[in-house]
């Protein structure tokens, strides 16, 4: 938690956004993981609650009555079986007073407010529920179904939102900071493990121990698989294999902030010909970011700047042919990246996506495309600002199943050779990601040690573990 003062400012800032009405800020509830008594731990707290009321516990909900220039935190205090079960908790109006808020009420007296809220005809601003209990939550409160929730969310606070917590504060900076050294632990602790015969579950593990151990703990599911050409593989009992490549994108969550990086390894330490061509690809492609992201410059446009330097690499290999232009505009390019350069990231990994990825990664200027394969997994295209933090992610993948379906279809054969891809079905997948600081006049990596990634320096690195 912060400083008082920084979320009394924030509520005000957010005030100023919004201009009128009554806003609710969800917290979270304990959630059960298979019975009530045994919830999944620790409670994960809202993210833009956090941010405007700062505090962990479970059944909150936080209020502003711009109209009327009251702010409130709604919630009960804890009875002695919970104390006796979970320890002492300070009272809802102690916690209130931590950030700055001067009146609280009991969860009873939320129904009271917004029915007098309804009565006087004033706006109520609510952001997407994401939890079933929330959705509940809100259709007792205001009589919306959960089936239409997400559309009737207030979009000026969801913009509000947005805003403010896009641009990140200094201090939100050093914390990202600290994620970002938990996550050097995290992956050169797997690039250590990692050799024939080692499951992919023990290293996993392992990894998530490092988060669990200096960390909140992971700020997503652990990805460690040997087929790196599934995007969100996770980890099996399968040994790992000599000659194979492994890749782990992993993060931790320190201080409600997060990391998120990719790191793909040669199994044995060492690059094969073939494996090395690929992954130099990605190499250049990831390093073309650091030069040319900045403020100003759309993260769409820095994209399909990738996807165009990945395509001339791979006709150089054989695997893709034509006119390079005209491959990107068809979209033969998501044959080997599926996905976005990358995402917003923050309280959380995938900051405030739920908030509508629409309003996050674009804007008025910058509209996403969803019809095309791969390009509608773009997730941030919208101009970069100082104080952004993005990751960038490319990579190649050879998925076996997207090159019988588009070689059965003909898709893009113009610009695919797809003899060669045949060739490759074995191959795996290549990601590297590195989490970006937009500066004044450029970017920079975050976190204090570099995770090693360049070929001669990662070989060097796994040889001496």
């Amino acid at each position: 938690m912060f400083d008082k003062q920084t979320y009394i400012q924030r509520r005000a800032e957010l005030k100023k956004l919004v201009g009128k009405g009554l806003v609710l800020l969800f917290g979270n509830n304990d959630a059960p993981a298979n019975y009530p008594a045994n919830s999944y731990a620790p409670m994960r707290q809202d993210s833009s609650f956090l941010y405007y009321f700062g505090q962990h516990r479970d059944g909150l909900v936080g209020i502003i009555d711009i109209d009327n220039d009251v702010e409130m935190m709604i919630g009960d205090d804890i009875d002695i079986e919970d104390i006796v079960w979970m320890g002492f908790v300070p009272s809802v109006a102690d916690l209130a007073a931590q950030v700055g808020v001067s009146k609280t009420a009991p969860m009873a007296e939320l129904k009271r407010m917004t029915d007098a809220a309804i009565q006087k005809g004033q706006d109520i601003h609510f952001l997407p529920p994401y939890r079933h209990d929330t959705k509940i939550q809100i259709m007792d409160l205001l009589g919306i179904h959960p089936s239409r929730q997400k559309e009737v969310a207030s979009l000026t606070l969801i913009k509000a939102v947005v805003k403010m917590r896009s641009t990140k504060e200094p201090q939100e900076i050093e914390a990202i900071e600290r994620a970002c050294d938990v996550g050097y632990e995290m992956h050169t602790t797997a690039q250590r493990l990692i050799r024939k015969g080692v499951t992919e579950r023990f290293v996993g593990g392992q990894v998530d121990g490092i988060a669990r151990s200096l960390a909140q703990g992971v700020s997503f599911a652990t990805i460690f698989s040997q087929h790196g050409e599934i995007m969100h593989g996770n980890p099996s009992e399968t040994p790992l294999e000599d000659g194979r490549l492994a890749l782990c994108d992993a993060g931790c969550e320190l201080d409600d902030y997060c990391s998120d990086n990719t790191r793909t390894m040669p199994v044995n330490g060492r690059f094969s010909q073939r494996q090395l061509e690929i992954y130099s690809i990605v190499e250049a492609c990831h390093d073309y970011v650091l030069d040319v992201a900045k403020p100003g410059v759309k993260y769409a446009d820095v994209h399909f700047a990738v996807c165009r330097l990945m395509t001339d690499r791979l006709k150089e290999l054989g695997l893709m042919k034509g006119d390079t232009e005209e491959a990107v505009r068809a979209g033969a390019h998501a044959m080997f990246l599926p996905h976005g350069l990358g995402h917003m990231m923050g309280m959380d990994v995938h900051d405030m996506e739920g908030l509508g990825q629409i309003y996050v990664g674009f804007d008025e200027e910058t509209q996403p495309n969803l019809e095309q394969f791969g390009t509608n997994c773009l997730r941030m295209g919208r101009r970069l600002q100082e104080g952004f933090v993005v990751t960038d992610e490319p990579g190649i993948y050879f998925i076996p199943h997207l090159i019988d379906l588009w070689r059965s279809e003909g898709h893009c054969a113009e610009f695919l050779n797809f003899d060669k891809l045949e060739t490759y079905k074995d191959f795996g997948g290549i990601r590297i990601e590195d989490d970006l600081l937009i500066t004044t006049d450029g970017c920079r990596f975050m976190g204090a040690r570099r995770i090693p990634y360049h070929p001669k320096e990662l070989e060097t690195f796994m040889a001496n573990r």
